[in-house]
């Protein structure tokens, strides 16, 4: 995952660290290593994140809005989806570290200690020959995620490590022809879009695997290309070539019909390998695919995706916040899971600020959806269910927030929905309050179904809520006067 720290449109950086601690072995040994991440890197992105909240909305770029009316309907269909999840499983899932990057040569990685780098990449690759998930279900994944109210789904097919999960023609570098022996990206698509799931593959532009793009004759100083290019323009050409043949592949039919093409690694655009030509072929397969190419603003970002972070004020065109349930997009072994008043809370925000929230979920080495993760989705679900009203086919409304409401409405603007965001450790209150969007008649509580008075002192508004209500966050329906 390569992370576009945007806020409405201004990329900042590329790349969000994991947190946590690990203990380093030496690579060269043959010992599995866990990574080694400083903690005051992380205090440093999260003080990077909070600085660029506070760009002003002024900052954005121009969104280019789609000219195909069949990506258009989708867009707006998608826009009622609000919640889906972005899937991270790949050969990193072995050791459980972050995805890809420990093999990217930049300042801000740390190995272990008493390992080489060129030692670690070939400890790297050959986990290709130690990734063989017995248990897959793909079954469970869509099951554990429909029941969390998830309805759409983005797919790794292809990290920044070139590790293809699908059978490719074009590389053996694969799931296929490791020790598991078959392609599982079929399944998945399969499983989730009979669950009635939105569909998207992720694809990563850059692929350090490929020769083309880092060559062995050189050495592999960050993650981009190693060589000058117009001194082996034939090394360049063959990583465009193969990029353009595996977009055509993940888009070919092979997994189904599509509804999101979502492309990583900004540092190389869709341009350059060739997205114009893959396109048009792609959506007479799968007519109105969205495309993302990620922080590249033009006709082929079709949203936008700010990651780990949510913008400070509403956007009015489509655009999703990327958002892991742990510190990290893929598996790893000692995760510390936002609970779900958490991302309910989020969720709330981005829906009023008009996104949606793609959470990141890595399945098990093994292959499943782990049961810490599916206890948290599963209480998040049971709040949707009860109150998704407040989420599901919203739109922005002009007051959209008071503290730690966060208001919506129907796409006819006739109902008004308030979401307080209940933080963890706190108490329930008894009664919640706000200015504007003053209601006429009655308010219903979703989570309980009761109906309950509004007063309004001073155009202030304040609701009782029901005793006895159980402590989560609580969602509200009304009309508007």
């Amino acid at each position: 995952m390569s992370t576009d720290c945007r806020v409405g449109g201004q990329s900042h950086a590329q790349h969000v660290l994991p947190c946590r601690r690990g203990k380093g072995t030496d690579i060269d040994t043959g010992r599995r290593p866990t990574q080694t991440f400083f903690i005051y890197i992380c205090s440093m992105k999260r003080i990077v994140i909070a600085l660029l909240l506070l760009l002003p909305v002024s900052a954005r770029a121009q969104y280019e809005w789609p000219k195909d009316p069949a990506v258009l309907e989708k867009l707006d269909r998608w826009q009622d989806l609000k919640f889906g999840v972005l899937m991270h499983w790949g050969l990193y899932s072995v050791p459980g570290i972050v995805e890809s990057w420990n093999i990217c040569n930049e300042d801000w990685i740390v190995r272990p200690e008493g390992s080489t780098y060129e030692g670690y990449k070939q400890w790297y690759w050959g986990l290709a020959k130690e990734f063989n998930p017995v248990d897959f279900n793909p079954v469970q994944w869509a099951d554990v995620f429909a029941r969390a109210g998830m309805k759409y789904m983005i797919f790794t097919t292809k990290h920044h490590d070139g590790f293809c999960m699908y059978d490719s023609a074009l590389t053996d570098f694969s799931i296929a022809h490791g020790p598991y022996g078959k392609s599982v990206a079929e399944d998945v698509f399969k499983a989730f879009r009979q669950k009635g799931f939105m569909t998207g593959a992720y694809f990563s532009k850059p692929d350090w695997h490929h020769h083309g793009f880092w060559n062995p004759y050189y050495a592999t100083p960050n993650r981009h290309p190693n060589y000058k290019k117009e001194m082996h323009p034939d090394w360049w050409q063959s990583y465009l070539d193969y990029t353009k043949g595996q977009m055509r592949e993940i888009t070919d039919g092979r997994f189904g019909p599509l509804d999101i093409l979502w492309l990583d690694g900004g540092w190389i655009t869709g341009d350059e390998v060739g997205l114009n030509e893959v396109l048009p072929e792609a959506r007479r397969v799968s007519p109105g695919l969205i495309c993302v190419d990620r922080t590249i603003e033009g006709p082929n970002e079709n949203y936008e995706t700010p990651e780990q972070n949510v913008p400070k004020d509403q956007i009015d065109h489509p655009w999703e916040s990327c958002i892991t349930l742990g510190n990290d997009w893929g598996w790893t072994p000692d995760p510390h899971y936002k609970s779900s008043r958490r991302i309910i809370g989020t969720l709330a925000e981005i829906t009023a600020k008009g996104g949606c929230l793609v959470l990141g979920v890595g399945p098990t080495p093994q292959g499943l959806i782990e049961a810490p993760a599916v206890a948290i989705l599963e209480e998040i679900g049971d709040w949707l269910g009860r109150c998704g009203d407040a989420i599901y086919s919203t739109r922005i409304t002009r007051v959209y927030n008071d503290g730690e409401l966060w208001f919506t409405a129907s796409k006819d603007g006739k109902t008004m929905y308030a979401v307080y965001a209940l933080k963890d450790g706190e108490a329930l209150p008894s009664s919640l309050s706000w200015s504007g969007n003053l209601p006429a008649g009655k308010v219903t509580v979703l989570n309980t179904g009761k109906k309950v008075r509004a007063s309004v002192k001073d155009g202030r508004v304040t609701v009782k809520l029901p005793r006895g209500m159980k402590a989560e966050p609580v969602a509200l329906r009304f009309s508007v006067q």
